[in-house]
């Protein structure tokens, strides 16, 4: 077997919780983050609910050192990111092979849109330092430089798997004795871009999401920034904390059925969950929760719930889709998700799906529907399926 990967250090922002500890605590308690649009300038105020960080770009700026100037991609990726290496307690980074992993969907996207409000109406307005950070790539530039980290930098953009897909690479790249220490996952900013895009494809509830529904009627974006420090065994050997976990298995898959419809049988979705499995070396018996990608869509619920159906037969784990709590965050949700996954290993606990109120009929099992404690998490498996039909499943094990 392989030398293991371990997870040392967490951070995430999001609608629930500016903090890993605060996002902990809304979910013990239940406390939903969907509700009225506030920060985004948008005609659809009032009329789509949405999961917002509630801080403003300078309350952002404030607390992560980086100008309010630049995009709130990145705002948000720079507080999750060092709250992440703070809490690995790692003394001298400086000394290992380090890179910075980042996911996201829409890069500057939010301040090109500030940019062209100005364009369009005298095309000698517009301040160009909006555009200039517009790539994704940027946005993970902007924050490994504040945080100092120059050994590997990437990014990945494949929706809304990109941040497991970080999270799966940083840990090859550790197996593989390429880096030393990973800080990986993903970050994305509500925009009007995204907003409108998916409103076009008629996929937005216009209430609060209610993910593996039989009356489900969509998904509510959201916005956030999770990421997990992972290290491996020689790294983890010299520190003098404890870790949460280990990520055991990981695996992507692509069914290339649509471009942002998954297919129906939930293809991607079983050869993503398989493949993790493989790799773990762990049967779909030892699953103890599923965090599942649970959008609330007609079309992922059951591609996903079919492939579940499939994969464990009759013996099916606990699981829930957080995205009730959280909004659909895009390149953000397989970085937060997973920092909740080992959350749920360290402390034992298993999330509830809120608002879930006729389970779905064509499938045998049901989500759970209360926040449940003192409960043996010994392996999560963490599901994120994006558009294209990339389908990438994580799987995080107690040591």
């Amino acid at each position: 077997m392989s030398s293991p990967v371990f997870v040392v250090g967490l951070g995430a922002i999001s609608a629930i919780g500016n903090n890993v500890a605060e996002c902990l605590t809304a979910l013990e308690t239940e406390a939903a983050g969907i509700g009225e649009i506030k920060n985004l300038q948008t005609v659809h105020r009032g009329k789509l609910p949405v999961a917002e960080v509630k801080l403003t770009n300078e309350q952002l700026a404030t607390r992560s050192g980086l100008p309010a100037t630049i995009s709130r991609t990145a705002l948000l990726s720079m507080l999750a990111a060092k709250e992440a290496l703070d809490d690995a307690a790692i003394k001298d980074l400086s000394s290992l092979r380090t890179g910075f992993i980042s996911a996201n969907s829409v890069g500057g996207m939010d301040k090109s849109e500030d940019f062209f409000a100005e364009f369009l109406v005298d095309n000698t307005k517009g301040k160009l330092r909006n555009v200039v950070n517009h790539e994704c790539g940027a946005v993970t530039e902007l924050v490994a430089d504040k945080l100092g980290i120059k050994n590997y930098i990437t990014t990945i953009s494949t929706a809304c798997s990109s941040s497991a897909n970080a999270i799966f690479l940083a840990a090859r790249l550790i197996k593989h004795n390429m880096l030393d220490v990973v800080v990986a996952g993903g970050t994305d900013a509500l925009t009007k871009f995204t907003l409108n895009g998916f409103n076009t494809l008629m996929i937005l509830d216009q209430q609060f999401c209610k993910p593996f529904d039989e009356n489900r009627k969509g998904l509510n974006l959201g916005e956030g920034a999770g990421y997990v420090v992972l290290v491996s065994e020689k790294v983890m050997a010299s520190l003098k904390k404890e870790a949460y976990c280990t990520l055991s298995g990981y695996a992507n898959a692509n069914d290339a059925y649509h471009q942002t419809a998954s297919s129906p049988d939930g293809t991607g979705s079983f050869l993503a969950m398989t493949g993790a499995l493989e790799k773990s070396g762990l049967k779909p018996s030892d699953i103890d929760y599923i965090n599942l990608h649970g959008t609330g869509t007609q079309n992922n619920d059951i591609a996903e719930g079919t492939a579940i159906k499939r994969l464990f037969t009759d013996r099916y784990p606990k699981m829930s889709s957080t995205k009730s709590f959280t909004g659909h965050t895009l390149g953000a949700c397989g970085g937060l998700e997973a920092v909740f996954s080992a959350l749920a290993i360290k402390h034992g606990i298993i999330y509830p799906n809120l608002r879930l109120e006729t389970p779905m009929t064509d499938l045998p099992f049901v989500p759970e529907r209360k926040f449940l404690q003192n409960i043996p998490v010994k392996n999560v498996m963490s599901n994120s399926f994006g558009f294209g039909g990339n389908c990438s499943s994580l799987i995080f094990s107690k040591i």
